[in-house]
């Protein structure tokens, strides 16, 4: 609605009715963010050998050795997928050999009897199962289906249908909430977040546990986004820009924060699976306390009830609300339908809006990439999986102040590049530090994980800047829908180390150097007018004329003015997803 802010303008920005509900937006997102690290706790894979029943009658010398020892990034490991033959043990532990590592462990010998040469026993796979190291879970979703060695390909499978089910909510959540509204969403999508992460700890089986997850994944995303969606069309102004770019997603990392405090607490992931379910059903009651988007009401023509939603706002915040709010609702909502005319086809219809199309695809999907590929990397790190995740999601609350910081002061080519060169540099020394320097190697990840977050931040911004008016809702769902395909493909990059140990943290740095190259020939935004049509969108050419901390002045017969443009809510608002 082009006058709708003018026409609710009586509310003010800051009253009453706005501090309740922007506290009350807040807390319901802490579903969301508890859930969305449940992927790494859930899935988690301890160490493991293979099972030696209790009955075979080794010795203890032999009881030791029968698990072969390999040599994994210089370092001698047990080990996962494989034994020494268990019948030859059994008869060579029965005759009084003992067994001897050979000549390349000193010919070290663990017993005193005739030893026998590791190096020429037969080995084979784990027969009997598998024991799992219990030093941080006690069960985990790998340890009782047994999702490794030959099983393992499940691992990532399963961590992809929970994304995959993240994008489907992004897909339906967006069209339902049109229909239907923004509360009914919200509180559906918790409540399916709560019913399935219940659901899963009585899962019997692998495969029906992947389908809960992925009904999970579906509640996860779309709670979110109808969260953000429905504050982001009540509260208007600053106050607006405080909840998309700070409040909401401070909370939501407050959340993320939340879940590795549990899991060291509760180290079996059926019962971690029931707590999951808490703070959804813990919101349930703020139905009665949220409201319905007004700007929503007025779009579908209940304008009735919107009036009646915004004069009750104005008794809480104790101003008087005029008799008529909405006297040109009815042209506005034509207005707006036919600046929806659009769809995603022109998006790649002419050159100028194609060129910068195809390169935000690219950085959104690269960036996701990193962002999620980089938690799943932090498992083959050493230390505590509680205490680095909980690091993890606490460096994002400096990430997200200082990129809003940096958007209402900096040229958007100049943030995005040097955030995103700085966690891409901090990536790539990993491989120099990963085995050597345990705390250093951490600090990086941290260092990393902080680059790419803040240089998302800019980027939403940003992205939302470069579209058209006409086209911009299109265009940022476009770009969520890679950034989910992205996210989607991150389970895989951890396999990827059975090639070479170092491939997933070169991935994770190289994409995200390919995004900062390609921020270079996007054009900049900063303190420049709002386009609203396509033809008004700069050539190529013109992208690549300036450099990242150039600012061009805007043109003074053009429309609007720079105050108009600089750092505008609609834009931190509709991106932020």
């Amino acid at each position: 609605m082009q006058n709708y802010e003018e026409s609710v303008s009586f509310l003010g920005t800051w009253g009453r009715f706005q501090r309740r509900v922007f506290l009350l937006f807040c807390l319901t997102s802490i579903p969301s963010g508890y859930n969305i690290l449940c992927v790494m706790f859930l899935l988690a894979s301890p160490p493991h050998h293979c099972h030696i029943p209790v009955h075979s009658n080794l010795s203890q010398d032999w009881i030791q050795a029968i698990i072969p020892v390999q040599m994994e990034a210089g370092q001698p490991e047990r080990s996962s997928c494989s034994r020494y033959e268990l019948d030859v043990v059994q008869n060579l532990s029965a005759w009084g050999f003992t067994p001897s590592l050979g000549p390349a462990h000193n010919l070290s010998v663990l017993g005193s009897g005739p030893g026998v040469l590791l190096s020429g026993l037969k080995q084979e796979s784990c027969k009997d199962g598998w024991t799992y190291s219990t030093e941080y879970y006690e069960s985990t979703v790998v340890t009782e289906f047994n999702l490794v060695c030959g099983d393992q390909w499940k691992q990532p499978l399963t961590s992809l249908a929970y994304f995959l089910g993240g994008l489907c909510g992004c897909l339906v959540s967006g069209q339902i909430s049109d229909r239907v509204g923004r509360k009914p969403v919200l509180f559906s999508a918790i409540a399916m977040l709560s019913v399935f992460s219940s659901a899963v700890a009585f899962a019997p089986s692998w495969p029906v546990f992947t389908l809960l997850f992925f009904m999970m994944g579906v509640g996860q995303i779309a709670s979110y986004i109808a969260l953000f969606v429905l504050g982001s069309e009540i509260l208007v102004g600053s106050t607006r820009v405080l909840f998309s770019g700070l409040g909401l997603p401070a909370v939501y990392v407050l959340g993320m924060m939340l879940l590795p405090g549990t899991a060291y607490l509760v180290t079996n992931w059926r019962h971690l699976s029931l707590i999951m379910t808490v703070p959804g059903l813990a919101c349930m009651p703020l139905w009665w306390l949220i409201p319905e988007s007004p700007r929503w009401l007025v779009s579908c023509g209940r304008f009735q009830e919107a009036e009646l939603l915004l004069k009750s706002a104005a008794l809480e915040n104790r101003v008087e609300a005029p008799q008529v709010i909405f006297l040109s609702a009815k042209v506005e909502k034509e207005e707006s339908q036919e600046t929806e005319s659009l769809s995603f086809l022109d998006l790649l219809r002419t050159s100028n809006i194609r060129n910068v199309t195809f390169k935000l695809w690219l950085i959104w999907f690269s960036l996701s990439v990193s962002y999620f590929g980089l938690s799943f990397n932090l498992s083959s790190l050493y230390g505590n999986p509680f205490l680095n995740y909980f690091l993890l999601s606490t460096v994002e609350l400096p990430a997200y102040l200082v990129s809003c910081v940096a958007a209402c002061s900096l040229p958007r080519r100049l943030s995005c590049i040097s955030f995103t060169l700085l966690g891409a540099l901090a990536l790539l020394l990993i491989q120099i530090t990963l085995h050597s320097y345990a705390n250093l190697t951490l600090t990086l990840v941290l260092i990393g994980k902080f680059g790419i977050l803040a240089g998302t931040g800019v980027l939403y911004m940003f992205t939302g800047e470069l579209f058209p008016t006409v086209i911009r809702n299109t265009a940022m769902s476009s770009c969520a829908m890679f950034s989910r395909v992205g996210s989607s493909v991150s389970p895989y990059l951890l396999q990827l180390a059975v090639f070479y140990q170092f491939l997933p943290w070169i991935i994770v740095g190289s994409l995200s150097l390919l995004s900062v190259l390609l921020c270079f020939f996007l054009p900049e935004t900063f303190r420049q007018p709002l386009t609203d049509t396509i033809e008004q969108m700069p050539t190529t050419q013109q992208s690549v004329c300036s450099w990242p901390w150039a600012s061009t002045a805007p043109s003074k017969d053009d429309g609007k003015s720079t105050k108009d443009q600089t750092t505008a809510p609609e834009i931190i608002c509709t991106t932020r997803l």
